[in-house]
């Protein structure tokens, strides 16, 4: 038992060591990368010299990019965990916030937040939490709990809510005749152009508990794997398990929605990903998905900055580019 503790503990230090390696070259290339114009040289010096650099250079890095880079990685830590935690507790690899339509029930809420003129922290963060909690909860009263069936149901009744809930936004969306429309439109989408230092760090004050939290629950995680009835005999109160962890990862979704909008199938690609290379055992997967997730969104907004001349690209449209695909496989291949 000592040894196998000892193995874990060098495997989540390892883990953890070459993944936030790779989220600090995330940071970098997210604050020396855009749509303007300056040289990479340029933007280098500003980051070493920032007291000497060229003032406008200096404005673009720390108070455009730098926010936008942190919005980034806490999103992309908080989804990809989220959907680690709804396929551990579904037991369906195919599970995440988004498809689920978690993520549109956070949206509709954050919505009627904006339009009932809520402020962002913590009216909006409580209406999107509301939303995306009622529709976990209409989620779970459509799937029957024991069915042969239950992973096709739990994925039917998502797509379903999802489809409702584009048609709730529209309507919503059409009642607004202000210059609000534009932003909620692009917001929807993925939005990560919109935020400031301030709003950065409220989000990880409330994200950093989450993360704690669900790491402390990783080893219950495991047993849940194995179902229910094991997971009980072992020692896990389940139920009350279960509740945490859904009020939690609902919580961390909501906030990523008020926040970045609605960007799917990150907490499809990344845990599924870790999953492959590392293995099941959750008390390595919940800081891998944390620090692969934050890497990963960072460089999809990269690439939303670069990609188009003079403009940018929502970042929800990268990752459902790089996600549909990876979730058609997963679906066909959970066929055979």
């Amino acid at each position: 038992m000592a040894f196998n503790n000892t193995h874990i503990i060098k495997k989540i230090l390892l883990t953890i060591f070459i993944l936030s390696i790779i989220l600090i070259l995330s940071i970098l290339f997210g604050i020396s990368f855009g749509s303007t114009g300056h040289s990479l040289h340029d933007i280098i010096s500003a980051i070493l010299h920032r007291q000497d650099s060229n003032p406008m250079i200096s404005t673009i890095i720390w108070d455009i990019r730098f926010p936008r880079v942190i919005l980034s990685i806490l999103t992309g830590g908080a989804l990809a965990l989220g959907g680690l935690v709804f396929q551990a507790i579904l037991r369906n690899p195919l599970a995440e916030p988004y498809i689920l339509g978690i993520s549109g029930g956070s949206a509709i809420g954050a919505i009627i937040g904006i339009l009932t003129g809520l402020s962002r922290f913590p009216g909006i963060t409580i209406t999107s939490f509301i939303g995306g909690i009622l529709t976990l909860f209409i989620i779970l009263l459509l799937t029957p709990y024991y069915s042969h069936e239950r992973n096709n149901t739990l994925l039917l009744s998502g797509v379903m809510i999802n489809a409702l809930f584009a048609a709730v936004i529209m309507f919503l969306i059409s009642t607004i005749q202000d210059s609000r429309l534009h932003t909620i439109l692009f917001w929807l989408m993925g939005d990560l152009s919109n935020t400031s230092m301030s709003q950065a760090f409220f989000l990880f004050f409330i994200l950093l508990p989450c993360f704690i939290i669900i790491f402390m629950l990783s080893r219950h995680m495991n047993l849940l794997l194995m179902g229910e009835e094991t997971a009980q005999t072992m020692g896990t109160p389940v139920k009350k398990i279960i509740i945490i962890l859904l009020i939690v990862t609902s919580l961390m979704i909501s906030s990523t929605v008020c926040n970045a909008g609605l960007i799917g199938f990150v907490g499809l690609v990344i845990p599924h990903v870790l999953r492959i290379i590392l293995g099941p055992d959750h008390r390595v997967l919940v800081p891998a998905s944390i620090l692969g997730g934050a890497s990963f969104l960072a460089f999809c907004d990269i690439i939303a900055r670069v990609l188009p001349v003079h403009t940018e690209l929502p970042i929800g449209v990268i990752t459902a580019m790089i996600g549909a695909p990876v979730f058609i496989f997963l679906l066909q291949r959970d066929k055979t």
